[in-house]
């Protein structure tokens, strides 16, 4: 089987449309021979990402929390901290992982995802 590519243009589109509408390719529900156990062959490549719209309040508002597992150990920063740490395209790839399944293809299923900004 040959891998399918897919790319997605978020040029003035909102964050959670492109990220639900990659959630579903990564997951191979475009595709006719869906199989949930089996990991689809699909890439999916999302350009102009640093032309997403985000609105101003998700800007200072949103707030994303990771926790290194120690006491005292949560960190919380919002959305401009986060593009300003690791890129534009961070909070895209954040919202695509926590709307896949939490299974033994998620790691695979991120590997395929290409953010060009």
């Amino acid at each position: 089987m040959a891998t399918k590519e897919h790319t997605i243009d978020a040029a003035g589109r909102t964050l959670g449309r492109v990220a639900s509408e990659a959630a579903k390719m990564l997951m191979g529900k475009t595709a006719a021979d869906y199989t949930p156990h089996i990991l689809s062959d699909v890439r999916v490549k999302i350009v102009n990402a640093s032309k997403l719209y985000v609105s101003d309040k998700k800007r200072t508002q949103k707030t994303y929390a990771r926790y290194s597992g120690f006491p005292g150990g949560q960190q919380k920063e919002n959305y401009k901290m986060l593009v300003a740490r690791k890129g534009i395209g961070e909070p895209l790839r954040v919202a695509i992982r926590r709307m896949l399944p939490r299974n033994s293809f998620l790691t695979a299923r991120l590997r395929s995802l290409e953010i060009i900004e």
